[in-house]
């Protein structure tokens, strides 16, 4: 039997723990009663892929791979008694001197900010500048929630899931934050700079550790709440059916609500030889968890209902992912709001105060503007109340010491264009939701990965170790996906997305980057051969036919899609040709068809103002479909922004690819060159390194773009941004969501076949007064 810990840390520390400490720049540190965090940033390497042109170059295009340095964010917990030998370890490690340490400045908060102000000085050689706890916990919770995908969540005991997640919040105010250590703290956060402390009271951790160890032989927290899971309460409190036989109906209390916690305790028998309570420890435990529990549920509710706050986020030394306790806090704030206010808790809550504290320093030094985004391959998880062996409680246990946050070459923004960013929720199924889906994606990935790590040896053929960073990808990746399949929660919603960016997160690691760079450009050149041809082809027919013909040209480019299995493997056996592509395509009917009625719009007096397209693939998709059809609404008047992923994925147009492609496109087109030259026509980077597309967080400069221009229809393509993802996404202006099914799981999921094709066009929204439905209310597939 494995021995529970959810809060287990590091013994000792390694390389492996503390990731990239040779490169750290800049450090703060949050040290608790009984846990310490130290936050560090390095610059750390990775490839990236350059599109250049070079003179005399037959290629309309050149790419090569470069070294590049990211700043990335970490974090480690441990237990504080182990401070000095981590110092130890972190001194040893660093590449700097301990001379160039001495003008340097690190931010520590916590109560241990003066306990060992004098051991961290003598320890690095710096200067220690102690941050309030508060305002640190407070900058932390802000930056987790504003920057890291479902980091906060609801608790749910019995639910299937147990853990149902936020997604990312651009308007986190105001919230309730309760800090539960050894005692508690109540504070209303207004905005990024007001808050206050509205109360707190002396019963909490402290209480329930100390009082937990008067009353058994335990002597850690964790043991302690071991035994709370193993306990039965009822034998020690005095529930409201003992008093009144059964329910209490006239106030609303049901027979099994506690009327006095250890209420039992004052009536029992004793054991003669040894005058002491028979209860048993396990009971006693559980007991006193439901009462201070409960107590600090009842003052958080009381004081979330007096200054009109809907949310509380529940942190500290006493929550630390322990499922009961979440459960019981969740249970407490239900029954008093009646399902009005919400219990939320962090995926990362006990980095806040290390995250502030970093922060504050960072700041000092920079003012620009980033975003960020948590690195998969190196953060923690959640661990599963339900699947608990010693191997993987090993693995959960050593994650969820870390967390790792990159920061990204952008700040990112909500898309204008969604009618409800609160409401919005890109992906269409949640794994955790669906056992046939889950099933059947994590072994569609499990099965693909090998033939990734293939393509990932063969993008570096002049890397000598490129075949063994390649076996690392694998293995870490099968790993992943082996955990996932037992705890799918660990890492928030589990999506079709997730398990993408996920394996992209993971090559990234292992110093991979544009895996499809050279076939890319093979499929880019092919096409812009037979752009004229095409554009020749379509301007010859009829107006009436030729609007038809140019959505068959986006659906049939959209075919060639190398992440999808089944069209791989013909692409691999035989040359295919748009025309080829488009006999595959399913015949009218279509599966979702609303052709005539974008036909009926699109032929309107009217013109679009702007047209955004977030593009697929490169090669025909791109060139073939997509082009045309940017062409014509040019042509009419719409002004046109092509939006490409900023990061590389698969066979996806990339932006720096399709800043050559326009051009050359341009070349041969005098209406697209024209555009051009005009600024109509603009190539932008969509912040999305994903063949999925998550419209909360899109490059800012995109935003200002679509506002600017006025955008008034939004074009959705491909199967990862518009069946995977953003198929139930609404807008407050036109959207077209057109795809080519290739994955026969999926067709069949949707009642159709192999190449069955969505074409779906719906007007756009107005902002409905009632409230916002629940994600779970979406119709597709949950």
């Amino acid at each position: 039997m494995a021995h529970k810990s959810y809060a287990r840390c590091i013994d000792l520390p390694t390389e492996q723990v503390f990731h990239n400490i040779r490169n750290a720049k800049r450090f703060a540190i949050d040290i608790g009663g009984s846990l310490a965090k130290v936050a560090y940033s390095s610059l750390v390497k990775k490839k990236s892929t350059m599109v250049f042109d070079e003179p005399d170059s037959s290629s309309i295009y050149n790419v090569s791979e470069t070294d590049q340095e990211i700043v990335r964010l970490h974090f480690v917990k441990f237990e504080t008694k182990y401070i000095e030998t981590c110092l130890d370890f972190i001194k040893a490690n660093l590449i700097q001197s301990r001379d160039s340490m001495l003008d340097k400045v690190i931010k520590v908060t916590g109560g241990g900010a003066y306990k060992y102000t004098e051991l961290i000085n003598r320890k690095l050689g710096v200067q220690v500048d102690k941050e309030d706890e508060m305002e640190c916990l407070i900058k932390g919770c802000n930056f987790l929630l504003k920057n890291i995908a479902d980091e906060a969540f609801c608790y749910l005991r019995h639910g299937n899931p147990e853990y149902k997640f936020q997604g990312v919040d651009s308007d986190i105010f105001p919230y309730l934050l309760v800090n539960i250590g050894s005692g508690v703290s109540l504070c209303k956060v207004e905005s990024e700079s007001k808050f206050e402390r509205i109360g707190g009271t002396s019963t909490g951790g402290g209480t329930f550790w100390g009082l937990g160890s008067l009353l058994t032989s335990a002597k850690e927290f964790d043991d302690l709440l071991e035994l709370a899971e193993k306990g039965d309460h009822k034998s020690v409190d005095m529930l409201v059916k003992d008093i009144y036989g059964g329910d209490y109906n006239a106030v609303g209390l049901g027979g099994d609500v506690i009327a006095s916690s250890f209420g039992k305790a004052a009536r029992c028998t004793k054991d003669t030889a040894q005058n002491s309570p028979t209860f048993k420890k396990e009971d006693v435990v559980r007991s006193l968890l439901l009462c201070i529990s409960n107590d600090i549920g009842q003052i958080a509710y009381l004081q979330a209902k007096l200054h009109n706050v809907k949310k509380i986020y529940f942190g500290g030394f006493f929550i630390r992912g322990h499922p009961f306790t979440m459960h019981t806090i969740t249970f407490a704030i239900n029954f008093w709001s009646k399902g009005e206010i919400q219990a939320l808790y962090l995926r990362h809550e006990g980095y806040l105060g290390a995250i502030g504290a970093f922060l504050k320093g960072m700041e000092e030094e920079d003012s620009e503007r980033y975003s960020w985004g948590e690195n998969l391959a190196g953060s923690s998880g959640l661990a599963s109340p339900k699947h608990l062996t010693v191997s993987l409680m090993q693995e959960l246990t050593n994650n969820f010491s870390m967390l790792e946050i990159n920061r990204l070459d952008r700040a990112l923004q909500p898309c204008p264009l969604l009618l409800d960013v609160i409401s919005y929720f890109p992906d269409t199924v949640d794994l955790t939701q669906d056992k046939d889906a889950k099933d059947y994606w994590l072994k569609c990935f499990a099965e693909g990965a090998n033939k990734t790590r293939l393509l990932a040896i063969k993008s570096q053929p002049h890397e000598v170790d490129a075949t063994e960073r390649a076996d690392k990808f694998l293995q870490k990746y099968l790993e992943r996906l082996k955990s996932l399949e037992i705890n799918p929660c660990a890492y928030g919603s589990l999506t079709v997305k997730s398990l993408l960016d996920t394996s992209a997160h993971f090559l990234e690691e292992s110093l991979f980057t544009d895996i499809f760079s050279q076939q890319k450009l093979i499929e880019n050149e092919q096409a812009l051969r037979l752009l004229p041809q095409r554009f020749k082809y379509l301007d010859e027919l009829p107006l009436s036919e030729r609007h038809f013909e140019m959505a068959l040209g986006i659906l049939a480019g959209n075919v060639f899609d190398w992440g999808a299995k089944e069209v791989c493997s013909i692409l691999e056996t035989q040359q295919m040709s748009l025309q080829d592509a488009q006999a595959k395509l399913q015949k009218r009917p279509w599966l979702f068809d609303d052709f005539d009625a974008w036909l009926a719009r699109i032929t309107q007096p009217h013109p679009y103002r702007c047209a955004v397209i977030f593009c697929d693939n490169s090669g025909m998709d791109i060139i073939l479909g997509i082009f045309p059809f940017a062409r014509h609404l040019l042509s009419v008047g719409t002004n046109v922004i092509l939006c490409a992923n900023s990061q590389p994925s698969l066979n996806d147009v990339v932006y720096g690819e399709l800043l050559w492609v326009v051009k050359k496109a341009g070349d041969v087109c005098p209406i697209l060159q024209e555009a051009i030259r005009d600024g109509r026509l603009k190539v932008m980077e969509s912040g999305q390194g994903s063949p999925c597309l998550d419209l909360r967080l899109i490059d800012e400069h995109l935003v200002v773009a679509i506002k600017e221009q006025e955008a008034d229809l939004i074009v959705i393509e491909g199967m990862g941004r518009a069946v995977h993802t953003n198929f139930d996404a609404t807008f407050a202006c036109d959207a077209l969501k057109v795809a080519v099914i290739k994955n026969r799981w999926l067709a069949n999921r949707f009642g159709g076949e192999m190449f069955s094709v969505m074409f779906k066009y719906e007007k756009g929204r107005k902002v409905s007064s009632s409230p916002s439905p629940a994600r779970s209310s979406s119709p597709v597939h949950r």
